[in-house]
């Protein structure tokens, strides 16, 4: 049987602090891989397209870092895909990966229906299991 590989998508560098350590935890225990990815949308109508990517990148390195730190053999992956779960999904595909790990933003139910449910569309369009981390969780998995 071969090694796990987990995909984490994270949209921000609070939700890369915040999923560190229990990402760290459980990758280290299943002794699984983690391939760390960023969608930048190429519409985002709040900010740049040079203010999303450096977010980007920096949401990217925190996670990723941190858990080579924690001793996890991670990547970072910067996508760029007006359908978030599109690429979230066909890079867990590319890469192998035998879970989807979603650190979720905190955005209420109007806020989703106007940018669109993009956990609800992985974990329907997904051939592999889908962990959720709300925003308000705290605790290891």
């Amino acid at each position: 049987m071969g090694r796990s590989k987990f995909l984490i998508a994270v949209s921000s560098p609070w939700a890369s602090e915040k999923l560190t350590a229990p990402i760290a935890d459980l990758a280290k225990r299943l002794d699984a891989e983690v391939v760390v990815a960023h969608v930048t949308q190429l519409n985002d109508e709040d900010e740049s397209e040079s203010d999303a990517k450096q977010r980007g990148e920096q949401t990217l390195k925190l996670l990723t870092e941190g858990l080579k730190l924690a001793g996890v053999r991670a990547e970072g992956v910067m996508l760029f895909s007006d359908d978030v779960p599109k690429a979230i999904l066909n890079t867990a595909k590319a890469r192998g990966c035998t879970m989807v790990i979603l650190g979720l933003t905190g955005k209420g139910v109007f806020k989703r229906l106007i940018a669109g449910d993009v956990p609800g569309n992985i974990i329907r369009q997904a051939d592999m299991p889908v962990l959720l981390c709300p925003a308000n969780w705290v605790g290891m998995i």
